[in-house]
């Protein structure tokens, strides 16, 4: 599979860089190779870093961190080209920076097939002026971002944040609103379970209080999906969803696998890979607000898909 790339963008100042801080010292064993503008905002304790070269600085954790200087495309296929290839990228743009521009560059053809754009998330401070968010760059910002994460929240009164979230509402954008308190963010919504591992179990106890509002549910399915009862169920199911990712082969094209993914109300399909050998023939995983989704309804809609369904 396409390894995935978090893009991460935001105004000067918003809190980009400790979202990207808080992801490396908590990859919870995923090898991210963090591709950054300034590598001395980057607080990498010493303890963790395991080498530098040509570069890149090496964590003990898995991780990696390289410096954004010239070509992205080709700072890209440097990363690719390691060994082991890292389980994600994240890449931080320039608080300057139109994110639009930089997702038409991850189109390129040569880049879709070894990597992917799975998630854009704008970081956006919490005391942003609300008639900033009419200025062009930030606009731009805003509607391309799948999550749109609210920092800085401690720094300003109780109410800042809901009225950022109904200023942000109001430019019409769909994306998902999280709070990013230190910039911890739910890891779920950045980067999706693997549609071949369901969920961790959810264990009793407390969780940190970023975590506490999301669930995932997955959906398997030996059967192929009809693609026409596919969409439907999605149409059905998208007010209720904050994410979805799935693998699944079709009716109409069997033998074929199909990728699905869905964010700030956009569903997209793109081919896939050659199907895997004994594993179920569709697998969706869903993250939905708490208490918004439950399996049993997410059952019955999904079941409706499939050959006699």
């Amino acid at each position: 599979m396409a390894v995935p790339i978090l893009l991460v963008t935001g105004f000067l100042g918003a809190g980009k860089t400790t979202v990207v801080n808080h992801l490396l010292a908590h990859a919870e064993g995923r090898r991210i190779a963090a591709v950054v503008n300034d590598f001395g905002a980057i607080n990498i304790d010493a303890e963790l870093i395991a080498g530098a070269s040509d570069g890149v600085v090496s964590l003990a954790n898995g991780c990696i961190c390289c410096s954004l200087e010239g070509d992205l495309l080709r700072t890209l296929s440097t990363l690719l080209r390691r060994d082991p290839k890292p389980d994600c990228i994240v890449i931080e743009t320039s608080g300057v920076a139109d994110p639009a521009d930089i997702v038409r560059n991850l189109m390129d053809p040569v880049i879709l097939r070894e990597a992917q754009l799975e998630t854009v998330l704008c970081v956006l401070d919490a005391g942003t002026p609300l008639a900033a968010l009419d200025e062009a760059l930030q606009r731009s910002q805003l509607r391309v971002a799948d999550i749109v994460a609210l920092s800085k929240l401690d720094l300003v009164g109780a109410g800042a944040g809901a009225w950022m979230r109904e200023a942000i509402r109001a430019q019409r954008v769909p994306a998902v609103v999280v709070d990013a308190h230190h910039g911890e963010i739910p890891p779920a919504l950045l980067f999706p379970a693997g549609a071949d591992r369901a969920p961790a179990s959810r264990e009793v106890g407390p969780k940190r209080p970023a975590e506490e509002r999301f669930e995932a549910l997955s959906w398997t399915s030996d059967k192929p999906v009809s693609l026409p009862r596919l969409q439907q169920a999605i149409s059905r199911l998208a007010p209720k969803l904050a994410r979805a990712k799935g693998l699944f082969e079709t009716l109409e094209q069997p033998g074929r696998t199909m990728v699905f993914q869905f964010a700030a109300g956009r569903a997209t399909l793109a081919p896939g890979d050659a199907p895997t050998p004994g594993a179920a023939r569709t697998r969706i995983v869903f993250i939905a607000e708490l208490g918004m989704l439950s399996k049993a309804e997410l059952d019955e809609v999904m079941e409706a898909c499939v050959a006699g369904g």
